[in-house]
């Protein structure tokens, strides 16, 4: 039953992650909207815009990866003698995929933080 009880509080904390996900793919169109108009119209406002918006979606990301990464490892945690290879495994493969969501939200980071001239697509998944 307390497994269930955690399984629970997991899926509510998902969905909250879920309502932040929206507001990134609507930051994600404005930020687009921006890039445009910095395209068409070389609008150094538009292109200040576009890097902070874009700046503020990858750093609310790394919150979203880092949670996904200390929920896997907490799973870790949480391991058991008597659970099977294949829960073990799987386990430690989630561990992993998370942490390299996590590490390629901080190298989208860096590259929206230092990239100037907007000229490289970072992109999030």
């Amino acid at each position: 039953m307390d497994r269930s009880l955690d399984r629970l509080k997991d899926i509510k904390h998902e969905n909250m992650i879920w309502i932040i996900y929206i507001g990134i793919i609507i930051l994600s169109f404005i930020a687009n909207n921006f890039e445009k108009e910095f395209i068409l119209n070389k609008s150094d406002d538009a292109k200040h815009k576009y890097q902070i918006i874009m700046i503020i979606i990858f750093s609310i990301l790394l919150f979203v990866y880092y949670y996904f990464v200390k929920d896997s490892l907490d799973d870790i945690k949480d391991l058991d003698s008597c659970d099977s290879e294949k829960k073990v495994i799987l386990t430690y493969a989630s561990f992993i995929g998370s942490l390299l969501i996590l590490i390629s939200g901080i190298i989208f980071l860096i590259i929206a933080v230092t990239d100037d001239n907007i000229d490289t697509e970072i992109a999030f998944s």
